[in-house]
C-alpha cells in the first residue's frame, strides 16, 4: 500500500504545474517534516477554493496558506485558536496522519509534559494538541493574513503574557552577544537571533514581501527593486529589513531585531502602526529610546479578522 508521501509525490507527477510552484510556498524555517505535513494539507484542500490558481495572488490563496500554517501550528506547536477555527482546520486536515509529532499532556496539576504518540494514538487522537518549537508561520513572500483570535488586534492582556520569554530571550541575546564580542555589523545576525530564540524553544516568523508591493515605505524606500522582510516571534513584531533580495532583507531585518537588545531591558507593549493602508493595533518589541520617527508599515498582521468571510456570510 502506497504512503501518503509516495501519494503526494505520485499527485506532483501528474501535476507538473503544481510541482513548480508549491515548493515555493515552503517557509525558511519549516522542518522536512512540518512541510510535508502542510504541502499536504495544502494540496488536499486546493478544491475546497475553486478561485484559486496556482501562482496567481489572490484572497483564496491568501486564506489557504493562513489555515496550513493555523493547522501547523496546532499539530507541531501546540497553539490554540478559537474553537470555530479549530473545528475548521480539523475537518481540513482529516486523513493526513503526522507519525511522531510532539505533543503535550495536562496533569492534574494543570503542568504540560512533552511525549510522542504512537501510530495507533495519531489514528485514534487526530485532534489532540502537539508541541514542538512554536512559530513556523513564515509565509515565503507572502503576507496572508491569520485568522487569530481578536478580531481588533492582540488582547490587552497580550503584552504581559509575552513578557516572559522575551525577559528570556534578552538574557540569552545578552550572553550571544557577549561570546560573539559585542554587538557590530561583522556579526551573523540572523544566525544569532536564530540560535537563541531557538535556545528558548520558539521559532522566528520571516515574511518576505517586494518592495514595490508595499505602502508607506519610509523616505529613500520609494525604489521597486528587492524586498522587504519582516521579523516576529510569537506574533511579536522585532523588526523590518529592506534589501535587494531576500537573504539580504532578512539580514537587515535581524540587524534591526537585535538593535532592540542593546539597552537594560525589552518590553512588550501594543502600538499603532499601518498595515495595508489602515491604522491597527500590533505587538511589538521595544527598548526604552525614545523614537522620532514612527513605526515602519506592517507587512504581516497576526490578528487581522476574516472580515470577507464574515462579510459573506
Amino acid at each position: 500500500m502506497a504512503s501518503q508521501e509516495d501519494t503526494v509525490s505520485e499527485y506532483l507527477e501528474q501535476n507538473p504545474q503544481l510541482a513548480q510552484w508549491v515548493p515555493t510556498l515552503r517557509t525558511y524555517c519549516e522542518s522536512e517534516k512540518q512541510w510535508a505535513a502542510r504541502r499536504e494539507f495544502i494540496l488536499r484542500n486546493m478544491e475546497a477554493f475553486p478561485s484559486l490558481e496556482p501562482g496567481v495572488s489572490s484572497s483564496s490563496l491568501d486564506k489557504l496558506l493562513s489555515l496550513s500554517v493555523v493547522w501547523a501550528n496546532h499539530v507541531f506547536l501546540g497553539c490554540s485558536y478559537p474553537q470555530a477555527v479549530m473545528d475548521k482546520i480539523k475537518e481540513m486536515g482529516e486523513g493526513i496522519v503526522v507519525k511522531d509529532a510532539p505533543v503535550r499532556k495536562t496533569t492534574k496539576d494543570g503542568i504540560l509534559s512533552r511525549g510522542k504518540r504512537s501510530a495507533t494514538a495519531e489514528a485514534d487522537a487526530e485532534g489532540a494538541v502537539k508541541r514542538a518549537k512554536c512559530g513556523s508561520n513564515e509565509l515565503d513572500g507572502r503576507a496572508a493574513p491569520w485568522p487569530g483570535s481578536q478580531k481588533s488586534g492582540p488582547s490587552p492582556q497580550a503584552p504581559a503574557e509575552h513578557q516572559p520569554f522575551f525577559n528570556r530571550l534578552y538574557k540569552a541575546v545578552a550572553w550571544k552577544l557577549v561570546s560573539a564580542g559585542g554587538f557590530g555589523p561583522n556579526l551573523d545576525h540572523f544566525e544569532i537571533l536564530r540560535s537563541c530564540v531557538e535556545s528558548c524553544k520558539e521559532t522566528l516568523t520571516c515574511v518576505f514581501v517586494p518592495l514595490k508591493d508595499i505602502e508607506g515605505l519610509p523616505a529613500g524606500r520609494t525604489q521597486k527593486e528587492g524586498h522587504v522582510c519582516e521579523i516576529r516571534c510569537q506574533s511579536v513584531y522585532m523588526g523590518t529589513g529592506y534589501g535587494r533580495d531576500e537573504s539580504a532583507a532578512k539580514a537587515m531585518a535581524s540587524k534591526e531585531a537585535l538593535k532592540v537588545f542593546q539597552g537594560r531591558k525589552v518590553t512588550v507593549k501594543i502600538c499603532r502602526r499601518r498595515f495595508k493602508g489602515k491604522d491597527v493595533e500590533d505587538l511589538m518589541l521595544l527598548d526604552e529610546q525614545p523614537r522620532s520617527q514612527g513605526f515602519p508599515p506592517a507587512i504581516s498582521y497576526p490578528f487581522e479578522a476574516e472580515q470577507q468571510e464574515e462579510g459573506s456570510s
